[in-house]
């Protein structure tokens, strides 16, 4: 006899299907839409790492959306405060003269809706589409996280029927094609980080991703409402559309037959996020301090060679490799603001730190630019290239990137007892994808820990961790 899946518990919603690997289809395409909105597409690649990074972005979405749908009101409310920190960090003008603010409650609730509706329609084509009542109760949670988030509940129509006239006009009229489109459609599926089993064989991954990533793109491409792909000339190819039920059907079933535990999408996102590991240790912040990494092998000080030899030319190559990868966060090929600013966001979110910790990491960060800015923006562009970055990289241990250090200590020493304990990596480790344990990590004391850091920072020890937080994520 068959062994059938137990019935959903009874929930919100939203909360059930924010736990199912499905869900990911539906993040995915509501990225599109939500970029194509100018504000939110400004906001994207001017103040994000969005277009190098885009795989963080979709994955810090879908661990913003599951905090903020907990069980736990204090975490619902803790992660709308961070958000909110987060959003008044981000406006400006886009490069048409355009101004945009992340806390506009009409791109706020734009982001909603597209989530919602892509919601709606992965359930229709997994086959087991909401009812009239289901789309309803749906609605109305996700309507529910505007007062959450502080915003006027009445930035997103009352009523369904009126949602959908809403959503329409959105479509027709106010979204586009822009280059934060083409970041989540071309680039997304360009860089999905290995499975375990492919990580030691980057060769075979990245021949499976040069085939499946286009595939992928177009089954996004033809999920995509009709009017705006003729909008933005995005051409679903031929027989896109049939890739696109198959994937979403083939999801459904996946989720109605296959075990639970195969079919969260923490269980999934796990599996893609770079620091996951298949044994057990102490997770990311043990990662941070005790495991050897990949860049790290590139920026071990060379061997003593005569000036001008051939070990001078890849010690060059390796800072290079340092700055592209870790310094240079938004790709735009130099060290700014918005990079250490990019930093700070990543570390604060997955430390899920409060708002006094936060503001000591930012302006920590702050401190460091400026210290970067007077010792190798040596042409006053306001900017530091990767020349001059490379040509003083092993002297950027300054008090401002020791206080960055401290600040992640104190988000570590819960107790204040001045060491990292075992057990207060796993209390912290809680806050990201996976709850590992942390049972057999050494006692760190705050000197050994800013010391590992400074070191990473400036290219001299390995630190997997700091690898995977930074340049991988």
């Amino acid at each position: 006899m068959t062994e059938t899946r137990p019935a959903p518990e009874a929930g919100p919603l939203l909360r059930r299907f924010a736990d199912e690997a499905r869900w990911g289809l539906a993040a995915v395409r509501a990225s599109v839409l939500e970029a194509a909105y100018p504000p939110i597409g400004a906001a994207l690649m001017d103040n994000s790492t969005f277009v190098a990074r885009p795989w963080r972005r979709l994955r810090n979405t879908v661990l913003s959306t599951r905090r903020l749908v907990d069980d736990d009101e204090q975490v619902r409310r803790r992660e709308a405060d961070r958000l909110n920190r987060l959003h008044r960090r981000m406006s400006g003008t886009d490069a048409q003269g355009r101004p945009y603010d992340a806390m506009d409650p009409r791109a706020r609730a734009w982001v909603l809706a597209t989530l919602f509706e892509s919601t709606v329609m992965m359930c229709r084509l997994g086959g087991r589409p909401l009812g009239a009542a289901e789309q309803e109760r749906l609605y109305a949670e996700f309507r529910a996280l505007l007062p959450l988030l502080g915003d006027d509940e009445d930035a997103l129509p009352a009523a369904l029927e009126e949602f959908w006239r809403y959503y329409d006009e959105m479509i027709g009229t106010r979204l586009e094609g822009n280059e934060a489109v083409h970041a989540v459609l071309y680039r997304l599926f360009a860089e999905v980080p290995a499975p375990p089993g492919l990580r030691d064989h980057p060769a075979l991954w990245a021949a499976i991703r040069a085939l499946a990533g286009p595939v992928a793109t177009a089954i996004t491409v033809a999920s995509l409402p009709e009017s705006y792909r003729r909008q933005a000339g995005l051409t679903a190819i031929p027989g896109a559309r049939v890739l696109m039920h198959g994937a979403y059907l083939t999801a459904g079933l996946a989720t109605e037959w296959l075990p639970q535990g195969w079919t969260r999408l923490t269980s999934v996102m796990s599996v893609l996020d770079p620091a996951h590991r298949a044994e057990s240790g102490a997770g990311l912040l043990g990662a941070l301090l005790h495991q050897a990494g990949r860049i790290s092998a590139l920026l071990d000080d060379p061997p003593a060679e005569p000036a001008g030899s051939q070990g001078q030319a890849d010690a060059r190559r390796s800072a290079d490799r340092f700055f592209a990868e870790v310094m240079d966060q938004t790709g735009d090929g130099y060290v700014g603001w918005p990079d250490l600013a990019a930093m700070a966001r990543e570390i604060a979110t997955r430390l899920d730190m409060d708002e006094s910790m936060e503001d000591r990491l930012y302006t920590a960060y702050a401190d460091w630019w400026r210290e970067l800015q007077a010792a190798l923006d040596s042409d006053g562009d306001g900017r530091v290239a990767m020349r001059e970055y490379a040509e003083a990289a092993a002297t950027m241990a300054g008090p401002a990137l020791i206080k960055v250090a401290e600040v992640l200590f104190d988000a570590t020493d819960t107790d204040d007892d001045q060491f990292i304990s075992a057990e207060e990596y796993q209390a912290l480790l809680r806050t990201a994808f996976r709850h590992e344990s942390a049972a057999g990590a050494a006692r760190l004391t705050r000197t050994a820990f800013v010391r590992e850091f400074l070191d990473f920072m400036a290219g001299r020890h390995r630190a997997a961790g700091y690898d995977r937080l930074f340049a991988e994520a």
